[in-house]
């Protein structure tokens, strides 16, 4: 019991310390005046004017990024194995195939294991297929029995006399509100789902769990914290998913929500194989700009969740305007493949608006790499999805992922990939 409360502690005390001092911001009056740093001018001051010249400076944003931001991943030396344990060719009532794979992490006899749950259509084997994280465990996005339940952070929290009934048979399908499956198999495209704790569990305890355990215990204030870090499985994923005859790896669509967005973000202009990324719902420090303080700040992100990011990143908490880049350099990395970012009216905490306004700052990136960029100046209306080589909708609601947002999502897939109706 003690060791439960400890552990309650260490995971509020943070929150509640916050509460105390900080209050948000929700008025556009407040919203301070800024500049934002141009991805189109070198740090030295000098224009970028060809694609070349944008390679290079890429290089400059990325590093900073990396850096000052999200951290360097260090290198890793170790190897992947994967097993398929488990598949069905009538999955969803005969509509898709299923599988699930363990991917075995191995550095010397330290060993991690990271299961994928992968849905296709049936008889496709160049579908495209969305790559995502999800939060409680892969049985909760989806009702069928069979689907196995997660052995990793979520269910070792009994083991500190905490109950989580998540990861267990109550769990089942907990999620499917935001796991459409059936409506995105019917539609012609694959799932590929994760347990983002599988990975590194999300809270802090000095990186020493998850595939942390796997490289040098050495950090400094540039290693990576755990959005890097999440980033770095879907790269593994995506190594698995390159040896997979049933998937066309030229397809894998990155999609994250909410921390898991600003992961996909992250993931997207770090590998260059995912064709397209998606950014749900991923507010402060992901697609929405930094500068504006509005809603949640870089200062409140890195207090409640101090391993998500860097240690030089907390060196701008409330001090926005010092950062040397923003977030709409984040979605220009990803150039020149598309991306869609996505709010809710009322998710005012990840500032729709610095969501939206950072799609307009990325567009010029894209339009000097000939495309067409972000079609829009103004914020659009609800539920009236803007769609360029940037794409940009905002719903009704609140926080979260809904069957409109996947809709959104497939037929932007369906237009770039060029699939028939």
């Amino acid at each position: 019991m003690k060791k439960a409360i400890n552990f309650l502690l260490f995971l509020l005390l943070p929150w509640l310390s916050m509460a105390q001092q900080f209050v948000a911001n929700y008025d556009e009056a407040k919203v301070p005046a800024y500049t934002l740093p141009d991805p189109l001018i070198f740090n030295d001051g000098t224009p970028v004017t060809n694609k070349k010249e944008w390679e290079k400076r890429r290089g400059e944003i990325y590093h900073i990024f990396e850096k000052e931001v999200f951290g360097v991943v260090p290198e890793w030396k170790g190897s992947m194995k994967s097993v398929v344990v488990s598949q069905r060719k009538d999955a969803l009532n005969g509509l898709a195939k299923r599988k699930e794979v363990r991917l075995e992490l191995i550095n010397g006899n330290r060993k991690i294991a990271v299961m994928v749950l992968i849905y296709l259509p049936q008889n496709s084997k160049d579908a495209p297929v969305f790559l995502s994280y999800n939060f409680d465990g892969n049985h909760t996005t989806t009702v069928e029995p069979d689907v196995l339940l997660p052995d990793s952070w979520v269910s070792n929290n009994k083991e500190l006399g905490i109950s989580d009934n998540r990861a267990t048979e109550k769990g089942r399908g907990a999620a499917i509100s935001r796991w459409p499956i059936k409506e995105i198999v019917t539609r012609g495209f694959g799932v590929a789902t994760v347990y983002y704790g599988d990975v590194d569990p999300d809270f802090n305890d000095g990186f020493k769990n998850g595939v942390h355990e796997f490289f040098d215990a050495k950090r400094d204030s540039s290693s990576w914290g755990s959005i890097a870090t999440w980033a770095w499985g879907l790269s593994r994923v995506m190594d698995y998913l390159e040896t997979d005859k049933d998937i066309n790896a030229q397809k894998v669509i990155v999609m994250g929500h909410s921390r898991l967005g600003k992961t996909s973000l992250w993931a997207g202009a770090s590998d260059q194989r995912f064709a397209m990324t998606i950014a749900n719902n991923s507010g402060s420090c992901g697609a929405a700009i930094s500068r504006r303080k509005f809603g949640e700040t870089v200062g409140r992100i890195n207090t409640a969740f101090p391993h998500w990011f860097c240690d030089n990143f907390k060196k701008y908490n409330e001090k926005e305007e010092l950062m040397p880049v923003d977030q709409h350099e984040l979605l220009a990395l990803i150039a020149p493949r598309p991306v869609y970012v996505a709010s809710a009216a009322e998710d005012l905490w990840a500032d729709p608006k610095g969501e939206f306004l950072s799609c307009v700052y990325a567009s010029p990136v894209y339009q000097l790499l000939g495309l067409k960029g972000f079609p829009a100046k103004d914020m659009p209306a609800l539920n009236t999805p803007v769609m360029g080589s940037i794409a940009y909708h905002i719903r009704p609601g609140k926080h979260d992922v809904t069957l409109y947002d996947w809709n959104c999502y497939m037929d932007f897939a369906a237009l770039y990939f060029k699939m028939k109706k």
